[in-house]
């Protein structure tokens, strides 16, 4: 990412980069983002001078002015992690792209289209996106299951799938 990659006038800004395979990828940046953005920005200015917010110049640095390789990212996202206190929920080598998952996952909880979640995670194909919309159907299906009204549906069957008004020989009894 550059400083130029963030482009677009106030309310409408984006981020453009080239991800996997060269593809450009484009993503909104909502209000607050540009605001810590802006105020990033401006303190590279005064710790860095004018000639660190070049366009060129690299968009995340490092407390040198040097660009923010992905240790230095890995290390700074696990310092928040030890800091939140949820270091044992992320896999050790995961912990970066974890950012990704739950990004991409919470587009799905929040109704966000397939196509929507391909384009913004710079995906090729639908099959790429499709691991997150299907841990969404898991967990839509955990909730309607957990809802009162199913269980006592639920309640109506025996573990054979006949519903408690049926006798067993076939013959139909009264509903309870």
């Amino acid at each position: 990412l550059r400083v130029a990659s963030v482009t677009g006038r106030q309310g409408e800004r984006r981020v453009e980069v080239a991800g996997k395979g060269g593809r450009p990828r484009t993503v909104p940046i909502e209000d607050a983002v540009d605001r810590v953005l802006a105020e990033y920005v401006d303190s590279r200015r005064r710790r860095f001078g004018a000639r660190g917010v070049r366009p060129d110049s690299p968009l995340l640095v490092d407390r040198r002015g040097e660009p923010l390789r992905r240790g230095g990212l890995q290390y700074l996202v696990e310092s928040c992690y030890r800091r939140a206190g949820i270091t044992d929920r992320v896999p050790r080598g995961a912990r970066l792209h974890a950012l990704r998952h739950t990004f991409a996952t919470r587009l799905a909880e929040d109704g966000a289209g397939a196509s929507e979640i391909m384009r913004l995670l710079g995906h090729a194909s639908l099959t790429a996106s499709q691991t997150y919309i299907e841990v969404t159907a898991g967990q839509q299906r955990a909730a309607v299951r957990s809802n009162r009204t199913n269980r006592a549906l639920a309640g109506l069957f025996d573990r054979d799938g006949r519903s408690s008004g049926e006798r067993h020989d076939g013959g139909e009894v009264g509903l309870r």
